[in-house]
């Protein structure tokens, strides 16, 4: 199959989604509907630039025609030839083009992100860095026109962040902003330095596409709990809290604030777990 016949396949497997998705049937199956509706958005730059393909290889063909058959006005035939000219130059650069929109995508590209920026070497100037970096993805994700929400962070009293946690809401989010997974360094006079000094910071960040939701149905031979278990777990749960609970009071009452925090993050995550045990 040459180029050609694959981009017709793909404009024909468009075409049936966009029927597919105005279905009565399909609107009433809301994640059918999204996972066709994102089918359907994912090969709409293809189907696109295929269109202007073949209406520029019309352009042409229409364009020699006219020269073919000759054209006394010098003023027309220029004018012709110029068109004629820049409708190759353009279909030049859709040869070029169209063969990579056909590689196949990564199946996670079309999903909203988690990220995670952590401040690592530089104490305070790392965490100025980190606080750099969510600000400039804030803003490009605007430009985007996503949507962004804070989940957690560890703010610091100059503005930084030792780290923070947020998603990243839109259509093509993982595919723009899956590279910047990594270690992000900076070399700069930072604002809490006094005599000028050079220092060199490093933060990581981490970009984890969104997970799908799956449905479990657990089958009533299949549950283990007898209600005197659910009732001996709901117990354990509240006496862990409130052991949390009382070791965050006693570490507040004399410790460090990293103890404070190391303590406060415990609780928060046995919070989370039961949580995610009564959800399921």
């Amino acid at each position: 199959m040459n180029m050609i016949d694959k981009l017709q396949a793909v404009e024909d497997k468009f075409l049936e989604l966009e029927s597919l998705i105005s279905d009565p049937s399909v609107l009433a199956d809301m994640p059918r509907w999204q996972r066709f509706n994102r089918e359907h958005a994912g090969l709409e730059p293809i189907v696109a630039a295929y269109r202007e393909y073949k209406a520029v290889c019309h352009a042409i063909e229409d364009s020699k025609a006219m020269l073919d058959e000759g054209i006394e006005e010098d003023d027309f035939r220029h004018m012709v030839e110029e068109e004629l000219a820049e409708q190759r130059s353009r279909k030049e650069q859709l040869d070029n083009e169209l063969p990579v929109l056909l590689l196949p995508r990564d199946p996670n590209d079309d999903k909203n992100v988690i990220v995670e920026i952590r401040g690592g070497v530089g104490g305070e100037e790392a965490a100025l860095f980190a606080g750099d970096l969510f600000r400039m993805y804030s803003r490009y994700a605007e430009a985007q026109g996503w949507r962004v929400s804070i989940l957690d962070s560890n703010p610091t009293e100059i503005g930084g962040f030792k780290e923070i946690s947020f998603a990243v809401e839109g259509n093509g989010a993982y595919s723009k902003l899956k590279y910047e997974s990594g270690t992000h360094r900076v070399q700069r006079v930072p604002v809490t330095e006094s005599g000028g000094r050079i220092h060199t910071s490093a933060v990581t960040v981490a970009v984890l596409p969104e997970a799908d939701e799956v449905d479990v149905d657990i089958k009533a031979e299949e549950r283990e709990c007898t209600e005197d278990e659910i009732l001996n777990i709901q117990s354990r749960k509240t006496g862990a809290l409130i052991n949390a609970a009382c070791v965050l009071g006693t570490i507040a009452g004399g410790g460090s604030e990293e103890q404070i925090q190391a303590a406060a993050s415990f609780a928060g995550l046995l919070g989370l777990a039961f949580q995610i045990r009564d959800d399921m």
